[in-house]
């Protein structure tokens, strides 16, 4: 019987060296989201409001402290004042912020996905976008009368011009290979704008309601000081005739309020309606 001896097993200096640890790849993204990010800087802006009129550095007559403009806020509200301009302010930023959507939707998609419609429809836009949209009041006074009608009207167009313009930039940016390949695959009209345009238009469209959304705020204050005998622009005019900034300052915290609130909506619906997109921003 016989027996053989086991070899041992030398290992190599490679072997008996230690596994190199990988090297850290560099986060470039800007990492996590913040909770409740966009309410810090507003934040900031009204602690350093507080602490410069508790300081005494703000005078009084021209910057009231912020205790003293929610004060007012609450008389004004209590006395039925406030609640009814503000219902009235919504009303006309709605139904002007209604027309103006149905308006640039509608126009930039005739214009993006047809020649004619483009030819007929894009100039026109431009134009209006050149002309002062303000400017545009004592005419539209002339046509319509100096009641809400035009003014909803004025609100329409500060609202459709940008949906239009990055609806319809986001229209003709589409991958011309997502067209030839819907064409290879025998897509129908509908099923082409359901699965190619829908999808590829939705980032621009997005991007034109917010400035919608913000325009339709912008555009009230101003239009609420014609003629008008109820809605926070005319609360303010009739305080600046009186000098009470700490009312203008109520409604300017208003306004700047359903602007962060509007604004922020239509940010909550774009990450849930993208969700499927992985961008930069999540």
């Amino acid at each position: 019987m016989t027996t053989t001896a086991a070899t041992p097993v030398v290992s190599t200096p490679a072997e008996q060296a230690p596994p190199r640890p990988r090297a850290r790849r560099r986060a470039l993204a800007p990492g996590k989201r913040l909770p409740a990010s966009r309410l810090i800087g507003p934040g900031l802006v009204l602690a350093l409001w507080a602490a410069a009129s508790a300081a005494g550095q703000l005078d009084p007559a021209a910057i009231p402290a912020p205790w003293t403009v929610l004060r007012t806020a609450g008389q004004l509200w209590s006395d039925g004042t406030l609640s009814t301009d503000v219902l009235t302010s919504l009303e006309r930023a709605g139904y002007g912020f209604a027309l103006g959507l149905t308006a640039g939707v509608v126009l930039a998609l005739a214009a993006g996905l047809s020649r004619v419609g483009e030819a007929l429809i894009d100039g026109t836009v431009q134009l209006n976008r050149a002309i002062p949209t303000l400017g545009l009041i004592p005419l539209f006074i002339l046509w319509l009368g100096i009641g809400e009608t035009f003014k909803i009207a004025i609100i329409a167009i500060v609202v459709y011009i940008p949906i239009y313009l990055n609806l319809h930039a986001a229209l003709s940016g589409i991958d011309h290979r997502f067209v030839e390949l819907a064409e290879v695959q025998s897509l129908s009209r509908v099923r082409f704008v359901r699965q190619i345009v829908i999808p590829g238009a939705l980032p621009g469209f997005f991007v034109g309601l917010r400035l919608g959304v913000t325009g339709s705020w912008l555009s009230l204050v101003v239009l609420e000081q014609i003629n008008a005998t109820s809605g926070l622009g005319y609360l303010m005019f009739q305080a600046q005739n009186y000098g009470r900034t700490d009312i203008i300052l109520v409604g300017l915290l208003i306004y700047g309020v359903f602007g962060l609130v509007s604004d922020s909506a239509v940010r909550i619906v774009e990450r849930r309606v993208l969700s499927w997109r992985r961008t930069l921003s999540n």
